[in-house]
């Protein structure tokens, strides 16, 4: 059918919606992935996003139930120049279109995305709604203006279950997971690192999980404004002197807040499976996965006991932090990849060997 990307500066894209055919309102943001586009879709991280994919051609390897990323479609639009009509692949079980009327979720094709991408860039991310049928543009307009924006919105909330569960009951160790928006992947490779594996939401009192007695703490990846989330940075403070701790993405602002850092809306955010980041200390570069349209501040950590480990060479942002005393650190790349390369899963190594080491100590 018919339909119409509206962006909030007022620029319109006609093109054919599939899916659902419901109207969907988020911020535009573009991924530049070329593969990948079922880990893409069930991202938490892109709860309150409409994802432009700027690699041509989607849908052509279908969907399986092996690479799902989390228990639904959380992001609120997908808009793609061309969506494959066929799909092929040995484990596929289902199309785009399937997945897309299961979960809501409209997508929109045809459309100039390399345009829309270059607007994303020189304009920075916008406000858009993907509407269906023939409506009166004025009236797209307003309401993708008066849509809600991501600053300052807890996404986290939308995101999460409401009870702790457990994903892997035995392991040498024990791992609490802070869950903001966990990629599945993160909980499949702490479990094959034989780690004892409990998730335990964002909104969870540091009290219960404090009863758990973990041997480590990992602080997950998530959606949306790290500003609003003063719940989780209050259970984070009260855990970060008691335990092994491990942040990704979110995880990496949420630890920067703890230790007085600030953060900042990026332009367009750092969306796509080859961003370059390196290593300071060892000098070695990682292409890394990203996902995320927020960052800490490199000019906010002053507190003496915090060294800045990685850098985006891009742009030069804030992409890692280490607490020089206690057994804490993050990146703002996500090691669990999915899709991407697999460049830093190094960093899961690290975070275990780290828990090894605490556990060593205390005995």
């Amino acid at each position: 059918m018919k339909g119409y990307l509206v962006i909030e500066d007022g620029t319109i894209y006609a093109g054919e919606t599939f899916g659902s055919q419901s109207e969907r309102f988020g911020e535009l943001i573009f991924n530049t992935s070329m593969t990948g586009y079922q880990e893409i879709l069930y991202d938490p991280s892109y709860k309150g996003q409409i994802v432009v994919m700027t690699y041509p051609l989607i849908g052509n390897y279908g969907v399986n139930s092996q690479d799902i990323e989390s228990y639904k479609i959380h992001l609120e639009g997908f808009v793609v120049r061309e969506k494959s009509k066929i799909y092929s692949n040995w484990r596929a079980e289902k199309s785009l279109d399937q997945i897309f009327n299961e979960h809501g979720i409209t997508g929109i094709e045809g459309v100039d995305t390399r345009k829309i991408t270059e607007l994303l860039r020189d304009k920075g991310a916008q406000k858009a709604g993907i509407f269906v049928g023939e409506q009166d543009k004025r009236q797209m307009l307003e309401k993708v203006k008066k849509s809600l924006p991501i600053v300052g919105r807890d996404m986290v909330k939308y995101v999460i279950k409401n009870q702790p569960f457990t994903w892997n009951n035995q392991g040498k160790y024990k791992v609490v997971v802070i869950d903001c928006g966990v990629k599945y992947n993160t909980l499949r490779l702490l479990a094959e690192k034989n780690l004892q594996v409990v998730v335990y939401p964002a909104s969870a009192p540091y009290q219960e999980i404090d009863r758990e007695k973990p041997d480590g703490i990992l602080i997950s990846n998530g959606p949306g404004d790290p500003e609003p989330l003063t719940y989780v940075v209050n259970t984070v403070s009260n855990l970060v002197e008691k335990y092994p701790m491990f942040g990704i993405c979110l995880g990496q602002q949420i630890l920067g807040q703890v230790f007085g850092g600030k953060t900042y809306k990026l332009k367009f955010g750092h969306h796509g499976a080859n961003h370059p980041v390196k290593d300071l200390k060892t000098g070695r570069i990682s292409i890394t996965v990203q996902n995320h349209g927020f960052c800490v501040d490199i000019n906010s950590i002053k507190d003496p006991d915090i060294k800045i480990t990685h850098i985006n060479l891009n742009d030069q942002t804030l992409e890692g932090i280490q607490h020089k005393k206690l057994p804490v650190f993050s990146v703002q790349f996500h090691p669990e990849d999915a899709p991407g390369p697999q460049d830093a899963r190094y960093l899961l190594e690290k975070f275990y060997m780290m828990i090894e080491h605490g556990k060593k100590n205390r005995h």
